[in-house]
């Protein structure tokens, strides 16, 4: 990253700081328990960048004077000290560059809505689309490039349920991802349609054929914040068609839930309990509720923003994933990886938080 780049992301995180701090002290926000605690979390955070901030621009003040002296002093042993004081420093400017990256990636507090969320668990939901068979092994396929992502960063995963394709792969497939923090600010960004070119098992001539499938990130929502009428919902119960050897077949443990007001409908059948399917399904419920209320108060804000990035659209194309080329490719930000093979591998932290960085800068 570019210094003058950096003062300027460091400057309007600095700001932000002051600003948060102003709010905090303030009546109406230190009794509204749950935005004073998503500001006052977003405060300690700056704090780090803006001590940070405050050791990065000491030591530029020092490479000045570093350099003033090299270039001005006539003297060879204060040149000499000055020599060995410049290289320190830059070795020193370059650790806090780098340390600086991850710190860079908090999202502004002027879209409180858009970050209030962040520190949920999330609930992923994979789905074949354009494409038949080739499409249900591509959600195979970013289902084990997610797995290999939670490894990495330490989350769980259960999933919630699960439909075959017709020959391999998955036709949809629904999991409950939880961590530490932060889980739904990162998987968010992977809402939308992902599209993938390459040369299917099945191609006999050896043509690149593209197919496409859609995600889904939901924030994940407690049953004490949002209570549902159970006179709203329409249970049904069928056999389970998924693995749990012949108890499957013999009772009717699986569970569709149907929320009559918003028609939303999710089933589950991964446990062999009809209570725990229920609970599991109702889990998702929620989620999707909350998601739906959520976008209908940002249309009737009339709220329009010029990225996907952070919208969570499902019906646009966001990533292409080119075999032949080993290119990856998000066309939010039209950043290309030429890594094919360590992206699906789980090593995508890097795309999210260029990700991150550009849901930033759009909302200064």
């Amino acid at each position: 990253m570019k210094k003058t780049s950096l003062i300027k992301k460091f400057e309007v995180l600095e700001k932000e700081f002051h600003e948060i701090y102003n709010s905090i002290i303030q009546p109406h926000i230190v009794s509204n328990q749950k935005k004073y605690k998503i500001l006052l979390k977003k405060y300690r955070k700056l704090e780090e960048v803006v001590n940070i901030y405050e050791k990065y621009k000491k030591k530029l003040t020092a490479l000045q004077e570093a350099n003033y002296i090299l270039k001005n002093d006539s003297d060879p042993e204060m040149k000499e000290i000055a020599y060995l004081e410049k290289n320190q420093i830059l070795e020193d400017l370059s650790d806090i560059e780098k340390k600086s990256d991850d710190l860079l990636f908090y999202t502004s507090t002027k879209g409180i809505e858009n970050i209030e969320d962040d520190h949920r668990n999330a609930i992923v939901e994979l789905r074949s689309g354009t494409g038949g068979d080739e499409a249900c092994l591509f959600v195979e396929d970013i289902l084990r490039m997610y797995i290999m992502y939670f490894k990495q960063v330490g989350w769980k995963y259960k999933i919630i349920h699960a439909q075959k394709g017709g020959i391999q792969g998955y036709k949809e497939i629904i999991l409950d991802v939880s961590g530490k923090e932060g889980v739904y600010g990162n998987l968010k960004f992977e809402s939308g349609v992902h599209r993938v070119q390459r040369i299917p098992k099945t191609e006999s001539q050896g043509r690149v054929h593209t197919s496409a499938i859609t995600v889904a990130v939901l924030p994940e929502i407690k049953d004490i914040e949002m209570k549902i009428n159970l006179s709203d919902i329409k249970k049904d119960t069928f056999r389970s068609s998924g693995s749990g050897g012949q108890h499957v077949n013999k009772t009717e443990s699986a569970v569709r839930l149907t929320h009559i007001p918003t028609k939303i409908t999710v089933e589950c059948q991964e446990e062999r309990s009809q209570h725990k399917n229920f609970e599991k399904a109702m889990n998702v419920l929620r989620s999707r509720i909350y998601q739906n209320e959520k976008e209908k108060r940002f249309k009737e804000r009339s709220i329009k923003r010029k990225s996907l990035v952070s919208t969570g659209d499902r019906s646009v194309k966001i990533r292409t994933y080119n075999y032949p080329k080993g290119r990856i490719t998000d066309h939010r930000i039209h950043k290309s990886i030429y890594d094919l093979v360590g992206f699906m591998n789980g090593n995508i932290q890097e795309m999210i938080n260029l990700l991150k960085l550009s849901e930033i800068e759009k909302n200064q």
